[in-house]
C-alpha cells in the first residue's frame, strides 16, 4: 500500500485529537480525580494513598497483556470496545456513590476503569502506527501529545470545577472567606480561646456562620510557635468530633538505610562539603484562622458536611490541611476552626478566596461521573464512525499455532530484534538527566535562598509551570513533529537529543547566578520546557520506529515499559542525592547524566526516510 493511500491528512484530524483526548481522560480520573473524590467523601489520607496508588498497577504491567491486544481482533475493535467499557466503569461509579458501601463498589469500578484505560492505551498507540503513514506519524506526534495534555488539564481542572458547581447548588448556601495579607499586622497565636466565640442570633433558617474576611501579617514566625498552634487547633477539632485524627505511621530505618544509603550519604557530604543551613526549618510563614458554626441544630441522626477549600486568588495563601467537617446535634453550636498559612517567600500584599460547600456531595459527584460516562458513550459512537479501517489492522493469529505460542512469540520477536541492546540503552538513557531534573526543578524554585533555592512563591510556580511551561512544552512538541515529518527522524535526531539535554544548563545557570527577576526565571524554564517538548519527539518516534513490524502494538507497549523504567529508577534517588550535594552540584550532576544520551546516538540506526513524506 502506498503512503498516500494509507492515510488522508484531512480525515486524520477527525480522529487523532479526539482519540488521544479520550486516552488521557480516564488516566487522569484514576490517578488524580479519584483522590479528590475520595477526600470529598471523607476517606482518610492513609486509605486514599493506599487504594489509589494500587490503581496505577494496570499501566505498570500493561506490556504483559499487550500481546493479547495485538493477537486477537483488530486495534480498531479494541479501541471501540474499551471506550464502551470505560463508559460502563464511569457509569458504575456514578450509580454506586449513593450506596452505603460506596468505597468498595467504586473501587471495583475504578479497577475496571483502570484496566480498560490501560488496554485502550495499547490499542490506540497501535492503531496510530497502523492508521497513519510514517510521515503522518511524525507530523501528528506533537498534536497527539498536546491533546493528551489537554485531557490532563480537563480532568484536574474542569471536572473538579463542575463537581464544585453541583456541590454549591445542592445544599446550604456556600461560605465565602477572603484572606488578605498586609504589612504591620500582628497575629496573636498564644491567647487562642474557643470559648470566647459564641453563636450569633439567627433566624429559623439553617446556614453557616463565619467571618467573611481575615487579614494576616506578612512577617514570618517561629516554626515551633506555628506547630504548637496548629496542634491546638487540631486537638479542638478532633475532640469535638468535626473530623477524625489522621493516622501517623512511624518510620524505621531499613537495612538499606543503615548499611548502604546512610554511609554513602555521609561520604558524599564529606566529599562535597554540603553543610546546608539547618536553621531554615526554624522559620515559617505566618498563619491565621477562621471558624464555622451552624445557625440551627440538625435533627437527631442528621449530619451536615462542610468542605472548605481554595477557590481563587494567590496560591501563596493556602490551607494548612484539607478540611472536611461534620456537624451534628452535639457539636453544631461549637466553632470548627480552619488554619491558613502563608508561603514564607510571600513579601507583598495579596488576597485569596476560599469557599465552604455543604451540598449533597454524593449527588454532585454522581452527576460528574455520569456526565463523563455519557461523554465516553459519545466517543464510542463517534470513533465507531470516524476511525478508518487500515488494511494492516488485522488479527495476528496464525492458523497453525495456538494463542499461547503466539503470545510468547511476541516477546521473543521483540528481544530478537537486530540492535536490541542499543535500542534498550537508548530508551533507558535518552532522558537520564531529565528524569532527575523533573523531580527537583520545582523544589529548587520553591526553596528559600538560605537553602540555595530561588525562593519563589507557590503562586509564581503555578504561573511559570502551569501556564508558561505548558505553552512552550506544547509548542516544542508540535514543532518537533512538523519538522520530523519534513526531513525525517534521522535528520533531526542529533538536534533533538541536543534540545532534550542541553537546555538543562539553565538550571546550572540559575543555581549559580540566583536571579531575582521572575522574567529571567520564567524565560529559563520556558527554554527548558520547549527543548524537552522538541526533544521528546525523537524519543516517541524512535519507539514507533523500533516497534514496526509484526506485533507492533505489543512491541510499542513494551517500549513504554522501558520508558517508565528509565524515568522511575533515576527519579527515585534524585531527591536523596540533591539533599547530600546541594542544588548547584546536583544540576551539574544532571548535565553529566546527559552524556550517555550523546554517546549512544552514533550507534542508533534509523532509516533516513522514516518520517518523511
Amino acid at each position: 500500500m502506498s503512503e498516500k493511500r494509507k492515510s488522508d491528512n484531512t480525515s486524520t484530524w477527525l480522529w487523532v485529537p479526539s482519540l488521544y483526548f479520550a486516552e488521557g481522560i480516564p488516566y487522569v480520573i484514576v490517578m488524580t480525580l479519584s483522590v479528590i473524590f475520595y477526600k470529598r467523601m471523607g476517606i482518610s489520607n492513609t486509605n486514599i494513598a493506599l487504594y489509589t496508588s494500587w490503581l496505577y498497577l494496570p499501566w505498570v504491567i500493561k506490556p504483559l497483556w499487550s500481546p493479547v491486544v495485538d493477537i486477537l481482533k483488530t486495534k480498531r475493535h479494541w479501541i471501540i470496545v474499551m471506550q464502551l467499557f470505560i463508559g460502563a466503569g464511569l457509569a458504575g461509579i456514578a450509580f454506586t456513590i449513593p450506596l452505603n458501601h460506596f468505597l468498595q463498589y467504586t473501587l471495583a469500578f475504578f479497577w475496571l476503569l483502570a484496566f480498560s484505560s490501560a488496554t485502550h492505551d495499547i490499542a490506540a498507540d497501535g492503531f496510530y502506527m497502523l492508521g497513519l503513514s510514517k510521515h503522518d506519524q511524525a507530523f501528528f506526534v506533537g498534536i497527539r501529545s498536546t491533546f493528551y495534555r489537554l485531557a490532563m488539564l480537563t480532568g484536574q481542572g474542569l471536572l473538579v470545577i463542575v463537581a464544585g458547581y453541583f456541590e454549591a447548588r445542592s445544599g446550604l448556601p456556600p461560605v465565602e472567606v477572603t484572606v488578605r495579607t498586609e504589612f504591620n499586622i500582628e497575629t496573636d497565636l498564644k491567647t487562642f480561646d474557643p470559648s470566647l466565640i459564641t453563636p450569633l442570633p439567627a433566624d429559623n433558617s439553617t446556614y453557616f456562620i463565619s467571618p467573611n474576611e481575615l487579614s494576616i501579617g506578612l512577617d514570618n514566625i517561629d516554626q515551633k510557635v506555628k506547630s504548637d498552634f496548629v496542634a491546638l487547633i487540631e486537638d479542638w477539632n478532633v475532640q469535638n468530633g468535626f473530623y477524625a485524627k489522621e493516622n501517623e505511621t512511624e518510620k524505621s530505618d531499613s537495612w538499606w538505610q543503615r548499611h548502604i544509603s546512610a554511609p554513602l550519604s555521609k561520604k558524599l557530604k564529606s566529599l562535597f562539603n554540603s553543610d546546608l543551613d539547618e536553621q531554615y526549618n526554624a522559620v515559617a510563614g505566618n498563619v491565621g484562622y477562621t471558624y464555622f458554626m451552624l445557625s440551627k441544630q440538625p435533627g437527631n441522626g442528621e449530619t451536615v458536611v462542610l468542605n472548605f477549600s481554595y477557590d481563587a486568588g494567590d496560591k501563596s495563601i493556602s490551607l494548612m490541611r484539607s478540611y472536611r467537617y461534620e456537624f451534628n446535634a452535639e457539636n453544631w453550636d461549637k466553632p470548627a476552626f480552619a488554619v491558613f498559612q502563608l508561603d514564607p517567600m510571600l513579601d507583598e500584599p495579596s488576597s485569596t478566596e476560599f469557599v465552604g460547600l455543604s451540598g449533597n456531595i454524593r449527588l454532585a459527584w454522581s452527576v460528574v461521573f455520569g456526565i463523563i460516562a455519557l461523554v465516553f458513550l459519545g466517543f464510542f459512537v463517534y470513533h465507531r464512525i470516524v476511525l478508518p479501517k487500515p488494511v494492516e489492522d488485522v488479527s495476528n493469529t496464525r492458523g497453525d499455532s495456538g494463542f499461547f505460542r503466539e503470545f510468547l512469540n511476541t516477546f521473543k520477536l521483540f528481544f530478537k530484534k537486530k540492535e536490541i541492546v542499543v535500542m534498550l540503552i537508548f530508551l533507558l538513557v535518552y532522558r537520564l538527566g531529565e528524569s532527575q531534573l523533573v523531580k527537583l526543578a520545582s523544589p529548587f524554585l520553591l526553596d528559600s535562598r538560605e537553602m540555595n533555592g530561588l525562593g519563589l512563591t507557590t503562586g509564581q510556580i503555578g504561573l511559570i509551570y502551569g501556564t508558561v511551561g505548558i505553552v512552550f512544552l506544547s509548542l516544542g512538541g508540535i514543532l518537533g513533529g512538523v519538522l520530523a515529518s519534513r526531513h525525517g527522524l534521522k535528520y533531526w535526531l542529533w538536534w533533538m537529543v541536543i534540545a532534550m539535554n542541553l537546555p538543562n544548563l539553565v538550571y546550572v545557570f540559575l543555581s549559580l547566578t540566583m536571579p531575582e527577576s521572575i522574567w529571567i526565571i520564567g524565560g529559563s524554564v520556558a527554554i527548558e520546557q520547549f527543548g524537552y517538548g522538541f526533544g521528546f519527539t525523537a524519543y516517541m518516534l524512535y519507539m514507533i520506529y523500533i516497534s514496526d513490524g509484526q506485533h507492533k502494538t505489543a512491541h510499542f507497549a513494551i517500549t513504554t515499559g522501558f520508558m517508565a523504567l528509565g524515568m522511575m529508577i533515576p527519579g527515585m534517588i534524585s531527591g536523596w542525592l540533591q539533599e547530600i550535594v546541594g542544588y548547584q552540584n546536583f544540576f551539574i550532576w544532571v548535565m553529566i547524566c546527559t552524556i550517555p544520551a550523546f554517546l549512544i546516538i552514533p550507534f542508533v540506526k534509523v532509516d533516513k526516510n522514516f518520517g518523511k513524506k
